[in-house]
């Protein structure tokens, strides 16, 4: 977001624990700090704890400490400029999702700490007037967790994954970028923003990782989440349960994305 930013001639703030990879860096903890937006005309917010932690207190609050009073202390911050709150695919209510899901697709009943959170933070930030986008599984320069998650499932020189493929919608980090900037114009409310069409998921797997794929029992998967130390039913969730996002409200507005999955396969 940065990088476009500067690129399309926005004088650029980044705001974090570590600076940007351009632009000024202005220091701020999303968990403890009122950020300082002294200079800024508008604001794109994409700090977040992210993962998927084993249930408990202490993840739940490592997690409301950023996404959602963090959130608090942005918002409050950002007063008078246009906001821009980047949300996530996984504030929907757990699947399988027979069609596609539009945002009037009821956000609860969300199975991990991330997924509560974000969808807590997402509504301060639409009560507040911003603009609330909701990727898919976030791919390409600069990702340290779809990558790495997806490679768990290897064992013995195969992917392993459960129940049958499925459609999922996956969301180039380039269209992403340029939906943040392009919704610094958009009316405040909720908008999907993934790839251009969905993907198979076996198809994904195999050529990300470059190995077959072999499939076990939905349901196996989900008893050994259930006593599992670093499996989840979140996990098994996002690569059983078939989402894909209905773009139309972000098409309404212009949005096109350019960039897909085999860009990043050659």
């Amino acid at each position: 977001v940065a990088r476009l930013a500067a690129a399309r001639g926005y004088d650029v703030l980044c705001l974090g624990r570590r600076p940007g990879p351009i632009g000024r860096h202005v220091p701020w903890d999303a968990a403890r700090e009122l950020p300082d937006l002294a200079g800024a005309d508008a604001v794109v917010h994409l700090a977040a704890a992210v993962g998927d932690p084993r249930p408990g207190r202490r993840a739940e609050a490592a997690f409301r400490a950023v996404n959602v009073d963090g959130t608090a202390r942005l918002l409050r911050a950002a007063t008078g400029r246009p906001v821009v709150w980047v949300s996530s695919a996984s504030v929907y209510r757990p699947g399988p999702y027979p069609a596609p899901v539009g945002e009037e697709h009821p956000a609860d009943g969300q199975r991990s700490a991330y997924g509560r959170t974000k969808a807590a933070g997402e509504r301060l930030a639409l009560a507040a007037g911003a603009v609330a986008l909701r990727p898919r599984a976030v791919y390409g320069e600069g990702d340290r967790h779809l990558l790495p998650r997806l490679g768990r499932v290897v064992r013995g020189g195969r992917a392993w994954l459960p129940g049958p493929d499925v459609a999922m919608s996956l969301t180039a980090v380039e269209n992403l970028a340029a939906a943040c900037l392009a919704a610094l114009e958009w009316p405040g409310g909720v908008y999907n923003i993934a790839d251009e069409r969905p993907y198979r998921r076996d198809e994904v797997f195999a050529r990300a990782l470059r190995v077959p794929v072999r499939h076990v029992p939905a349901g196996l998967a989900r008893a050994v989440a259930a006593v599992s130390p670093t499996l989840t039913r979140y996990a098994v969730d996002q690569i059983t349960d078939g989402m894909v996002l209905e773009l139309g409200r972000a098409r309404a507005r212009g949005y096109r994305p350019e960039r897909t999955l085999a860009d990043y396969l050659v």
